[in-house]
């Protein structure tokens, strides 16, 4: 019987770093020991790691047998290859994209919460709990704190920024809130869609209907010219770049230290 890979939430964004000359991969930092890697095809094996589903509609229940949101895979994927070219007359009608951005919104809220998802796992797991109680729990935990900002994200506008000059990284948690990021804080929601294009959300001041999508061509990064350093910041698995140079940058941020065992103290 033919087994089937299990597609990565993100791997629809991923697909966009693939790189295509003389080999076919992704070039990607292991964030676990520190070294850079080449993933052969366009799979992205190394997008491994188990999520956690948490419908985060207000009156949602949860369903342990659903593992992520409904999500319209072929508009996503021409809408993010859209963004890519930098072509937003192939990224379908006003309809489809809208459809498409409130995708990707579900998809960064989904790899948002990762990190807490687990945490809360294995804090509940040192607890006298049955596995449905630990999961209630971790369900309680995660809409308590993205309920609210996914209904209030909903109604922000949003905008496609593409043609960037630096090419954008990605990793395991790539959604950036700006507005819980220190020195400034701006108004501002964030998600990379390929290494030069990226989809802004800000506030809109409606309190119902989804407006338009925007594209923007985009000569520089502006106030967000910080976002690789976020996307680094918030990773904890993987990073993903165009070139070897762009991960050779941060790599001392995750690489043990050299020379670190006793043999390193002598004189």
């Amino acid at each position: 019987m033919a087994t089937h890979d299990t597609l990565h939430p993100l791997r629809p964004f991923l697909k966009n770093w693939v790189w295509e000359h003389g080999r076919i991969g992704t070039r990607y930092l292991d964030c676990v020991d520190g070294e850079i890697k080449f993933d052969e095809g366009k799979k992205s094996h190394f997008a491994a790691e188990d999520y956690v589903y948490v419908p985060l509609g207000e009156n949602a229940v949860d369903d342990p047998s659903v593992d992520g949101p409904a999500i319209q895979e072929a508009g996503l994927a021409r809408f993010l290859k859209a963004a890519q070219l930098g072509k937003p007359e192939e990224a379908g009608s006003v309809a489809e994209v809208q459809r498409a951005v409130a995708d990707c919104l579900e998809l960064g809220l989904f790899s948002a919460y990762q990190g807490a998802a687990r945490e809360a796992l294995a804090r509940y797991a040192q607890e006298p709990m049955f596995e449905d109680e630990i999961r209630a729990a971790v369900v309680d935990d995660i809409r308590r704190v993205y309920v609210g900002m996914r209904a209030q994200l909903a109604l922000y506008d949003f905008s496609v920024l593409y043609g960037l000059p630096t090419p954008l990284l990605i990793g395991d948690a790539p959604f950036i809130d700006w507005r819980a990021l220190p020195s400034p804080a701006l108004p501002l929601v964030s998600f990379p869609l390929g290494p030069h294009c990226l989809l802004v959300g800000a506030p809109s001041g409606r309190k119902s209907k989804i407006g338009p999508v925007v594209w923007k061509a985009a000569a520089a990064m502006g106030p967000l010219k910080d976002h690789n350093r976020h996307v680094v910041e918030q990773a904890r698995l993987w990073l993903v770049a165009t070139t070897d140079d762009q991960l050779a940058a941060v790599q001392s941020r995750f690489a043990a230290p050299e020379n670190s065992g006793p043999e390193a103290a002598k004189p």
